[in-house]
């Protein structure tokens, strides 16, 4: 069968490589299509690159993202909190990502050229990440099977929000009826000429591929495919200084590649960073600042136990480290959770919100800090914490035993088979 990804970046991209090299060992032919700065990442992992002329992701945003962000990281977006919700907070939730994140990242001249695209070469199914909804803008109107690769907690307007929003609106009196999302949507796939119109499944897929271990998986009523989550950095070199016996307990610091200086208005990376890592660096420990250029040029001499690196690949430098402080990226979080290392997680940045950092401290792997609240001292103090309650190591070694015992992608195929075969005899086995 013929299988094509979908991905909005490089990053988020990365986390569907072992899944498709899976599917390209099994005989499948696969593609992946991305904006035209994701060519380079997705042909240096072998894979066939569908170029999309379209910008970049951050230059796809505008500054409405940033004051969505803004508003979203104010709003308690708790378990509890989402409960008492009521249908005109979901509306505002809904009118609110459509234009600021949605529409973007998946703009018209992007979509015209994807769906061209998959007509002429006709996929039997697309796999979409999470924000990549012309994935299954492409599905529906080619007729291919589609499913989503979800990592990380759901984003609310995808599963567990959306459902109450869609039973809240069929409460309300026809002239009230209102649904941004669906008319977004309907209104795209009426102007590619689309024989089908807006299901929910575009939000969902019409199945789920979840690389999260079966304990932080929620019950969505969906088809659910487990995965166990394999990590792919990209091209690397690791250092030689890696592999090196540490003398103390290492604690590893990344921020990902989206919180610059440039990038947020949410983390004042110039005054932070340097006291940030000055602190902990009265920890006795060694700490290995794996940052991008742009986090750390201005960053003034450190002292002897911190090591102030560029990218390193996380999945040969986490097994050694006894901590790792990061920004909730999915690869970070994920990479520590298959090697079984503690964490610090920094929330309230982009779409990272406090209630997600709560669904994740739950695990007991995890301390979660709003950037709100972020001190020096307070993330010192915490690291601390976790390197002194031998608990957290515990419940890490445990998900990591729990993430073993999943699916790798080569184990998954057969089933991707089968669902495929079914959608086209309509469901009959």
């Amino acid at each position: 069968m013929r299988v094509l990804f979908t991905s909005i970046e490089g990053n988020h991209f990365h986390q569907m490589v072992p899944l498709a090299w899976a599917l390209r060992t099994a005989g499948h032919e696969v593609q992946a299509a991305g904006n035209l700065a994701m060519v380079d990442t997705i042909t240096q992992t072998g894979l066939t690159a569908v170029p999309i002329d379209s910008p970049s992701l951050w230059e796809q945003l505008g500054p409405f993202h940033q004051e969505a962000i803004a508003w979203f990281n104010s709003v308690d977006t708790s378990a509890e909190q989402q409960a008492k919700a009521t249908w005109t907070d979901l509306l505002s939730y809904e009118s609110m990502v459509v234009p600021a994140l949605l529409a973007p990242l998946n703009a018209d001249a992007m979509l015209d050229q994807l769906v061209s695209y998959a007509r002429a070469w006709r996929p039997d199914l697309v796999i979409w990440e999470s924000f990549s909804l012309a994935g299954a803008i492409a599905a529906v109107a080619t007729g291919a099977a589609h499913a989503r690769l979800c990592s990380g907690p759901d984003l609310a307007m995808q599963v567990g929000t959306r459902r109450d929003f869609v039973r809240g609106t069929a409460e309300q009196p026809p002239e009230r009826r209102e649904d941004p999302t669906a008319e977004w949507l309907d209104w795209t796939l009426e102007r590619l000429g689309a024989p089908a119109g807006f299901s929910e499944d575009m939000l969902t897929g019409q199945w789920v591929i979840d690389t999260r271990p079966p304990s932080a998986q929620r019950d969505t009523g969906l088809p659910t495919l487990s995965v166990r989550y394999v990590p792919y950095n990209g091209r690397c070199v690791v250092p030689d200084w890696v592999l090196r016996p540490a003398e103390r307990p290492r604690v590893c610091l990344t921020l990902g590649t989206s919180i610059t200086e440039a990038g947020s208005e949410n983390f004042e990376l110039a005054k932070t960073l340097s006291t940030i890592l000055l602190a902990l660096s009265e920890l006795d420990v060694e700490i290995v600042a794996a940052l991008d250029p742009a986090q750390h040029e201005h960053l003034p001499p450190m002292p002897e136990n911190v090591r102030v690196t560029g990218f390193v690949p996380l999945n040969e430098l986490l097994p050694l480290c006894s901590v790792v402080v990061h920004h909730g990226g999915y690869q970070t979080k994920s990479t520590a959770d298959l090697h079984g290392i503690p964490q610090v997680m920094l929330v309230g940045y982009e779409w990272v919100s406090e209630g997600m950092g709560d669904e994740y401290a739950e695990q007991g792997t995890t301390l979660t800090i709003p950037v709100s609240e972020l001190t020096a001292e307070r993330l010192r103090d915490t690291v601390r914490q976790v390197l002194a309650d031998s608990s957290f190591t515990a419940h890490a070694g445990r998900l990591r035993k729990e993430i073993l015992t999943m699916p790798t992608p080569n184990q998954l195929v057969p089933q991707i088979e089968r669902l495929v075969a079914e959608h086209r005899t309509g469901g009959r086995a």
